[in-house]
């Protein structure tokens, strides 16, 4: 593929950071007024219409503005997002919320999924090898217009429940990150194409398994991945005396 310009470059991390906040599709005067490119609102038009023909931008039917393809939102997540530390108050949080099930595995990973899902404003997810499926925040992702289509809800709730698809979609992925991103195509389904997920893999004594959230393509990467590393941390922690 053609290597970006800089400029380029700039424009597709200025779209995803300003679509990942209002799912709304991004236009060059937004560009201008907002992130300060130094060039004119028409030179920032025919970059767009370039990222579009290389597949970073797509343009919905209802709007003259672009949104980023998964292509371009993998590009963010692998190169241009500025990595965060989860603040220490969060992660003080987080481990009140998940200590008191450290005795038991299944209500340890309820419980998380929980605080994912509350915290992230998604559905939170965990599997494990031995066949179970945890899961909490459906509602979250009802008000979200990339799920105002049936068949992407449908899709979606139905996988959450078999953990025979769960399984698929994670065989699917084969990268080295300590945070496995999942987006478009990725799910190997057309309906999930608008669809996020980011998750963990775990150990939790004699068993492991799978931590994470699904959502939009939009997910707040910044924020969920070192909320996921740091859930990870507390459950190998806790976990760590068990037989």
């Amino acid at each position: 593929m053609k290597p970006l310009s800089q400029r380029q470059i700039t424009i597709i991390k200025a779209i995803v950071e300003e679509y990942t906040s209002t799912g709304e599709a991004v236009g060059s005067d937004t560009l201008d007024k907002k992130f300060n490119l130094g060039v004119s609102p028409a030179t920032i038009r025919n970059e767009m219409v370039r990222l579009e023909d290389l597949g970073y931008l797509k343009q919905p039917h209802t709007s003259a503005g672009r949104i980023p393809t998964p292509l371009a939102l993998k590009l963010y997540v692998t190169e241009l997002m500025q990595k965060q530390d989860l603040p220490v108050t969060e992660e003080v949080s987080v481990k009140e919320r998940i200590w008191d099930y450290r005795q038991k595995l299944d209500r340890l990973l309820q419980e998380s999924a929980r605080v994912l899902s509350e915290k992230t404003g998604t559905i939170g997810i965990a599997c494990t090898d031995t066949g179970e499926v945890y899961s909490s925040g459906y509602a979250n992702v009802l008000t979200l217009p990339e799920f105002y289509d049936i068949d992407v809800t449908r899709t979606v709730l139905s996988m959450i429940e078999s953990h025979l698809l769960m399984s698929k979609i994670f065989e699917r992925i084969t990268d080295l990150e300590p945070v496995h991103i999942v987006i478009g195509d990725d799910f190997g389904s057309e309906n999930l194409y608008p669809c996020g997920m980011a998750y963990i893999d775990f150990k939790a004594g004699p068993t492991t398994g799978q931590l994470g959230v699904i959502g939009p393509a939009r997910l707040n990467y910044p924020y969920i991945m070192p909320m996921l590393t740091h859930l990870g941390s507390l459950i190998t922690e806790i976990s760590s005396n068990w037989e």
